[in-house]
């Protein structure tokens, strides 16, 4: 998600959907009127959707369902990129996605999916977001063996190198 513009109430936020959605200023954990956060056009945020409507504009959250922030809230540093749905979904399904899966056991890296197609990675050092990013791009047209293949590969590339 990126955060565009503010009014007194309201982040009026992109989320590749056909309409901006809104995230009020309260709605971050300890949110009050008298502290609102501050965010330049264009930060990342992890938010989830609260209510989506046909006719209206969707509402995002900050919190969770028991008012607490959890991973949510802005994303600092990191790499984003943009993927299909159906690769999201698939990077957020259960068992583990086979390329994070691989990847995980010999890297440290965080990683934010949204299931609009939006992903978030940062790690301890560039190289290995960019590993991270270009494998989870690579492999949406793979089967989970391939996936499990090419990051296994392009590990024993990296260590060898």
């Amino acid at each position: 998600m990126l955060a565009l513009t503010f009014n007194l109430q309201n982040f009026l936020i992109d989320i590749k959907g056909p309409a901006l959605a809104f995230l009020p200023v309260l709605a971050f954990e300890g949110g009050t009127r008298r502290n609102i956060p501050k965010f330049e056009a264009g930060t990342l945020l992890y938010v989830r959707v609260v209510k989506a409507n046909p006719g209206m504009n969707p509402e995002l959250s900050c919190t969770d369902a028991s008012g607490k922030a959890a991973e949510f809230g802005a994303l600092k540093d990191g790499y984003m990129f943009e993927c299909s749905t159906g690769l999201s979904r698939m990077l957020l399904s259960s068992p583990t996605c086979p390329v994070l899966d691989a990847l995980g056991k010999k890297l440290s890296f965080e990683i934010a999916v949204g299931l609009n197609g939006r992903v978030w990675v940062n790690a301890n050092s560039p190289s290995i977001v960019i590993i991270v990013a270009n494998a989870i791009m690579n492999s949406e047209t793979l089967s989970g063996v391939q996936q499990k293949i090419m990051a296994e590969k392009l590990l024993q590339k990296i260590q060898n190198d």
